[in-house]
């Protein structure tokens, strides 16, 4: 084992992340993001097996759609208080319990009969995803010296990336070629990889602080992260809206066959690798430059599919845009969130991953309400909207950022 039965030594909050001294377990580190990468695929795996699910449980696709609302609500939950109530747990058994959740969401789906099971097999991956999030990146600060948090942080990262890219276009193929349950098979596979890995390589990592619920409340009252989070809940919950249900157009309106849908959605996610990137050199600038830019090319993107869907061109354009655009908002969010309330990062990242699960719900309830009612592209007409109303807040957030502030007048005093 890498560590695993080593207790690492306790910090308080004031202590340094990280400390130089402690060697750095990149095996526990490439676990954390092969756990990353297995949670990103069985969730984005709803939207590319979508149409064969929905028809093989007898139900409508916005119904079946509804899963992913099921996923982001409890994931909005567990995700702040995940922390809060294992507060006094051994760190590693925290992040392995969210790990077995995974599986064991992937096992039910693969057997399930009815839209009941595929549910509540969500709502464990809901349970998941907010539990995971909320400890991963504060545990691999843990594992490397301060000096290589950067890179340890990166590869983390790049579970997610990876997933973007594959987790799509390969779930399309394999619902067609082997069936929808099979995807889900794939997906549960890897996650029980993912929890083996960790349980070989993570350390024993003793709680560094007592539970703060009251400082969630504090941070979300300061108005340059309300406002932060009210950007995510428009332009988010705009894209899970559209992209949700991005297959139906595909199938309905661009009357592209299955292996074109799952070309289109490798290019959504291939271009999804390249505007993290992007993302990333816009906010280190400002993080407004990355939500700006992610917004306003997703709202271009959705325009384009409404209006000149039916031209398979067109169509795989708009969503390669989308995918690039989509990428850059993560960071760009993440760092405005963190940056305005520095002191208090590890709560303003809680809200902000609340923030996106309950955007994410939003988005799967609007959209499979507008599919149902108007037809497969008014889902993405919703996600044009919500961007361009994204841009607006965030333009009017730069300007009053930048607007002088009087001084104050000594003659009159």
């Amino acid at each position: 084992m890498d560590g695993s039965t080593i207790a690492r030594p306790t910090q308080d909050a004031s202590s340094p992340i990280g400390e130089p001294e402690t060697p750095a377990l990149w095996t526990a580190i490439g676990a954390l993001a092969l756990g990353v990468f297995a949670l990103v695929t069985s969730e984005f795996l709803p939207a590319s097996v979508l149409t064969p699910l929905a028809a093989d449980l007898g139900v409508s696709v916005g119904a079946a759609g509804q899963a992913v609302t099921a996923t982001a609500v409890v994931g909005a939950i567990a995700a702040p208080l995940t922390p809060v109530l294992t507060g006094r747990l051994d760190r590693r058994l925290v992040l392995l319990g969210p790990m077995g959740l995974l599986c064991a969401s992937n096992l039910l789906t693969v057997f399930a009969a009815n839209l009941p099971t595929p549910l509540v097999a969500r709502i464990l991956l809901g349970a998941s995803l907010g539990g995971f999030w909320s400890m991963a990146a504060a545990l691999a600060m843990r594992l490397v010296p301060a000096r290589a948090l950067p890179r340890a942080m990166s590869i983390v990262f790049t579970g997610v990336s990876v997933a973007t890219v594959s987790a799509a276009p390969v779930g399309a193929y394999v619902s067609d070629t082997l069936g929808w349950r099979a995807a889900f098979v794939i997906a549960g596979v890897v996650g029980g990889l993912a929890l083996l890995a960790q349980v070989l390589t993570l350390p024993r990592l003793a709680p560094t602080a007592p539970p703060r619920l009251r400082g969630l409340l504090e941070v979300a009252r300061r108005p340059s992260v309300a406002v932060a989070l009210v950007g995510v809940l428009l332009v988010i919950s705009g894209h899970f809206a559209g992209f949700t249900y991005v297959r139906p157009v595909l199938e309905q309106v661009t009357h592209l066959e299955v292996g074109a849908i799952s070309l289109v959605l490798l290019a959504f996610g291939v271009a999804g690798f390249f505007g993290n990137f992007a993302g990333a050199f816009l906010a280190e600038r400002d993080p407004r430059l990355a939500v700006l830019g992610g917004a306003g090319l997703v709202a271009v993107a959705a325009v384009a599919l409404v209006t000149l869907g039916a031209w398979p061109l067109v169509a795989a354009a708009a969503l390669t845009v989308w995918g690039f655009a989509f990428a850059m908002l993560p960071v760009g969010f993440q760092s405005w969130a963190t940056s305005e309330a520095a002191d208090q990062a590890e709560l303003a990242g809680g809200l902000l991953t609340s923030t996106f699960q309950v955007a994410i719900a939003m988005g799967a309830v609007f959209g499979g309400v507008l599919v149902d009612g108007l037809g497969p592209v008014s889902a993405a007409a919703y996600a044009a909207l919500t961007a361009a109303l994204g841009v607006g807040l965030v333009l009017a957030a730069r300007r009053e950022r930048k607007a002088p502030i009087a001084a104050p007048c000594e003659a009159c005093s």
